[in-house]
């Protein structure tokens, strides 16, 4: 389960994040691409753009529930 105490700071205010157990898979942004995005520097995913659409949190939520290493949270507020 993702730690939002761990979260990278590239990701975007909101719900969703990526922590640092992320291992460079990308799959996050091939299931949603909008809203994912991969660090130039070494490679980890983290949020660009929370979710505005039925669509995006659709896809948002396949990329969290198919994350292999669970480091996309979903902390359920907007911090």
């Amino acid at each position: 389960m993702a730690d939002k105490t761990k979260k990278y700071a590239e990701n975007v205010k909101g719900k969703y994040f990526v922590d640092n157990e992320c291992i460079k898979c990308d799959a996050c942004v091939m299931c949603a691409p909008k809203n994912f995005g991969m660090d130039e520097d070494d490679g980890h995913a983290f949020v660009v753009k929370q979710p505005t659409t039925t669509e995006e949190e659709t896809l948002c939520r396949e990329a969290l529930e198919g994350c292999p290493v669970e480091a996309i949270g979903n902390n359920g507020d907007n911090e």
